[in-house]
């Protein structure tokens, strides 16, 4: 899920609710993805920060080069 969140808000409500984070990763056009350990959590997460859910798509950081890296 995305969130309009800082990063360090998102471990709070995760540490609060007893959430485990598989993925944090910030976004470059502000707020963060987070992606839960469980359904569960995160359908917790999702009912609790629902004004905080970002709609639509998001821009990511690129993670994997464009080639190998051989």
């Amino acid at each position: 899920m995305n969130l309009a969140l800082s990063e360090k808000k998102v471990r709070e409500h995760c540490r609060t609710n007893a959430v485990e984070v598989s993925a944090l990763e910030a976004l470059p056009g502000g707020g963060v993805r987070l992606v839960c350990a469980s359904g569960q959590g995160a359908d917790l997460l999702r009912e609790l920060l629902k004004k905080k859910l970002m709609t639509g798509e998001v821009q990511r950081t690129r993670l994997r080069a464009d080639r190998p890296l051989t």
